[in-house]
């Protein structure tokens, strides 16, 4: 009967309750925007940060105009800037795609590359992180990179180029790339503990009814 409560009441109590802490934001960014170098590209912060449980998911639409250009996008961390995850994406028919990150102990490090289809025009790429699971990437088929340990990660901007010296040509002709992010503490949804008090309590009446069955024996 307790089971068939928690089946009936779950539905209700999921659209009733919401995550307090749960944070959508979507940005545009513009093709001009990664006709820059590295050193040259402004740092954008977000209205909001993003911490504990986050996914970022890349739409990218831009058409490239340099065989050579690329869309790199870097995500900064809040309380160690010169920490980031950066996600690379080439042009056409390559679709190379990369997936790096820094941090202050290990430096710059590689982590993923693939120069031949690395990602999808059709699909999305998603980063997701969670504080203890770590870093998962997807380029849109697969999964490329998972679970990789990266201590404490909580976005407050970011950061695109797409050229690699000053002379080159632009690397994006027209398009944008359309970014989400999501992301949201656990612990403050208070529906997700629900199955947890559910657990407790069947627990609680089967050690009753296991004690009662005792003494009537």
């Amino acid at each position: 009967m307790v089971l068939l409560t928690g089946i009936c009441v779950s539905p209700a109590f999921a659209q009733e309750e919401k995550n307090p802490s749960l944070i959508i934001d979507t940005i545009e960014i513009f093709s001009d925007e990664f006709n820059v170098i590295l050193r040259e590209a402004p740092t954008v912060f977000l209205d909001d940060i993003h911490a504990v449980s986050w996914q970022v998911t890349i739409d990218n639409n831009l058409m490239y105009g340099n065989p050579d250009g690329n869309a790199v996008l870097r995500l900064y961390d809040e309380e160690t800037p010169e920490e980031f995850i950066e996600v690379g994406m080439g042009p056409k028919p390559d679709n190379k795609f990369w997936v790096a990150v820094q941090t202050p102990k290990e430096g710059y490090i590689v982590v993923h590359s693939d120069l031949d289809r690395g990602w999808y025009p059709e699909a999305k790429s998603i980063i997701s992180y969670t504080d203890r699971a770590g870093l998962t990437v997807n380029n849109g088929a697969r999964i490329v990179v998972t679970n990789l340990d990266i201590g404490q990660f909580a976005i407050n901007s970011y950061s695109v180029h797409g050229k690699q010296g000053s002379t080159d040509p632009p690397a994006i002709n027209s398009g944008s790339m359309i970014i989400e992010f999501l992301s949201g503490d656990p612990a403050k949804n208070t529906f997700a503990l629900f199955p947890f008090y559910m657990a407790a309590g069947i627990g609680s009446i089967v050690i009753v009814l296991l004690l009662v069955t005792k003494r009537r024996s």
